[in-house]
């Protein structure tokens, strides 16, 4: 009898796994932003729209711009640009938008703050360091020397 029961229970089990490994999966699952992957009608307007997405950096990817990343992240802002531009924003202005509602981190171009000073002159500074490393080795070479 306890056979007949484990059998009978079987299919739901199975049922019940199956559900449970595929509902992670469908949870995730969205249909994307409006204009995510269509373009504007206006060319022109498209081609500002592209030149901008080309400039803003995916906030999930972090290495790819939001016009090449399948993130749905990505989707999202590209949306949100078509959106701007074709309601008639400039793309300074639709940059600056982004800039305010996601951070300086979101260009690929930060501009000159307190926060992204380092970023600015860590540059220079390692490269004066280089420098005055060589010309020291110059100098006790040239003592050797003489």
């Amino acid at each position: 009898m306890a056979q007949r029961t484990v059998s009978a229970l079987l299919p739901r089990i199975i049922a019940a796994l199956v559900l449970a490994i595929a509902a992670p999966a469908a949870a995730q699952t969205r249909p994307p932003a409006d204009y995510a992957n269509v373009q504007l009608r206006d060319p022109a307007k498209e081609a500002e729209a592209k030149a901008l997405m080309e400039t803003l950096r995916c906030l999930v990817c972090q290495g790819q711009s939001i016009a090449d990343s399948d993130a749905d992240m990505a989707g999202d802002m590209r949306s949100l640009v078509r959106q701007r531009i074709a309601a008639g924003d400039n793309p300074a202005e639709v940059r600056e938008w982004l800039i305010a509602r996601y951070g300086d981190y979101v260009t690929y171009d930060p501009p000159m703050s307190a926060v992204t000073l380092p970023l600015w002159l860590t540059p220079i500074a390692l490269l004066a360091i280089g420098i005055w490393i060589a010309r020291s080795s110059f100098r006790r070479r040239r003592r050797r020397h003489k």
